[in-house]
């Protein structure tokens, strides 16, 4: 019996979990699904994701992320300013280099050669690439490729700089949770998720859920994170869905679209070194959240890190936030001035 795209992605990323589990692999919900997809796709296996799914479960992150943001963390706000301010300059000199490496070396085409640089959201960029002419499946896997290159890396890393365990459960069971807060938790989730997507927010089903988890936090009336499960399973599908997205390459995009994607995270891991150092001599911020605010890699994927590393994913997502704003708020800028 045939399998459909769907049913087959989510087999192979349960094998891929499960394997990367039993070898002591970091972060095997995460890693397991990606790597086990990117294997599959190479070798011919029709996939696809559950975007519904795969959105639902980044409401989780929003939810855990908004919990975080407690009345201590505006007493953090000044400390935050200088570092923030600093991630604009990190996305122009993203795109100073990006956009030559691309369109000189690579011999894309100056619109996808400017959304491929550009350390967005996939599906803004996407969007926002297709409008201005670029070529949306270089799009695709150059992106996916920035991900999957940086969350996988950055594990290690983490493990062998800091000595960090990252085997430990990600947050309490849900057994262990009284009720009332769970469905705060799930009512934060989906009534988030809503208003943004009504309001059309850019990143709605985290940044939606984040809000309204962070108002209830403020009030005192959350004070818990999702359960450990819960983050499990949205490191699951976030996993499939960086995956999928390798689905039928051929051979052609495997040596020039991912080989580009590859040598453009090579840049981006250097410069990021370098913003990190840089932050770290000046003593601006710790070193963990740090580099975790400044790789770019997913806004989902590095909330994950952060509440697995145990760092502070308010200054992590902050980070992360004002980068995507600032490339939303410049690409169509830069889209009309190519049409």
């Amino acid at each position: 019996m045939k399998l459909s795209p769907k049913i087959a992605a989510i087999i192979i990323s349960i094998i891929g979990a499960v394997v990367c589990w039993a070898t002591h692999v970091p972060l095997p919900f995460l890693l397991g699904p990606m790597f086990a997809c990117l294997i599959a796709a190479i070798a011919k296996v029709p996939m696809a994701g559950i975007k519904p799914l795969s959105d639902g479960m980044r409401t989780i992150l929003g939810v855990a992320v908004g919990a975080s943001i407690t009345p201590e963390l505006f007493g953090k706000i000044g400390s935050m300013a200088t570092t923030v301010a600093m991630v604009p300059v990190f996305v122009l000199i993203i795109g100073l280099i990006g956009v030559p490496y691309f369109k000189r070396i690579c011999g894309f085409d100056t619109p996808t050669s400017y959304y491929a640089s550009m350390p967005g959201g996939l599906q803004d960029m996407l969007v926002f690439g297709e409008e201005a002419g670029a070529d949306v499946r270089a799009l695709s896997l150059v992106h996916a490729t920035r991900v999957l290159i940086i969350v996988s890396a950055l594990p290690f890393i983490l493990q062998g700089w800091w000595e960090l365990d990252l085997s430990m459960p990600p947050g309490a069971p849900a057994k262990s949770m009284p009720l009332d807060q769970i469905a705060l938790m799930f009512f934060a989730a989906i009534a988030g998720w809503w208003g943004a997507l009504k309001i059309k927010l850019f990143g709605a089903s985290i940044l939606g859920p984040l809000i309204v988890a962070a108002v209830l936090s403020l009030t005192g009336v959350l004070h818990m994170r999702p359960p450990a499960e819960a983050i499990w399973a949205s490191q699951f599908f976030i996993g499939i869905s960086v995956g999928v997205k390798y689905a039928g390459i051929t051979p052609k995009e495997l040596r020039h679209d991912l080989l580009a994607g590859i040598g453009f995270c090579l840049i981006l891991l250097m410069l990021s070194a370098g913003f990190v150092e840089i932050i770290i001599a000046l003593n601006l911020a710790p070193p963990l959240e740090t580099v975790l605010a400044f790789s770019p890699g997913g806004q989902a994927e590095m909330a994950v890190l952060a509440i697995v590393a145990g760092a502070d994913i308010a200054f992590v997502v902050a980070h992360h936030v004002v980068r995507i704003v600032v490339v939303i708020i410049c690409a169509p800028i830069f889209g009309r001035l190519i049409r």
